[in-house]
């Protein structure tokens, strides 16, 4: 088998075309997060905290001297990061269990399959010796 033919094969499975879809998906909803977080959720928080914004969350290491900028360590970005991780993760882990609550109602609502012939013989036999015992 040649490389390039079984690279074709395994880039056509169902797993890696789901996974690049999901990864498309995934990324897309990354922005939409970002943007709740960024233009819905911080300017409340920060109006609550005095009106400032997390962007503007910065400690200088080392002021700019000439024309060599300031060393600035921008924290606030990073707090931003975080909520867009925790809500991220909220939402993957509401929408997973949603899934899998469909995905068990799925399997109970299977009826019970029907007792083949064999089955069915083997219990009338084994009610039959259980009504004969309980006369002896």
């Amino acid at each position: 088998m040649s490389f390039f033919k079984e690279f074709r094969e395994f880039a056509m499975r169902g797993n890696v075309v789901d996974l690049a879809v999901g990864v498309i998906i995934g990324a897309a909803f990354g922005k939409i997060v970002s943007s709740l977080v960024a233009n819905i959720i911080m300017p409340p928080l920060g109006l609550l905290i005095g009106g400032v914004d997390f962007k503007q969350f910065t400690w200088v290491l080392k002021a700019a001297q000439g024309d060599t900028p300031a060393v600035v360590m921008e924290y606030g970005i990073f707090l931003q990061n975080i909520f867009d991780f925790v809500i991220i993760a909220f939402a993957i882990f509401v929408a997973i269990k949603l899934m899998n609550k469909l995905h068990t109602k799925k399997e109970v609502e299977k009826p019970a399959p029907k007792p083949s012939a064999e089955e069915t013989l083997l219990a009338e036999i084994r009610d039959l010796l259980k009504q004969q015992n309980n006369k002896v």
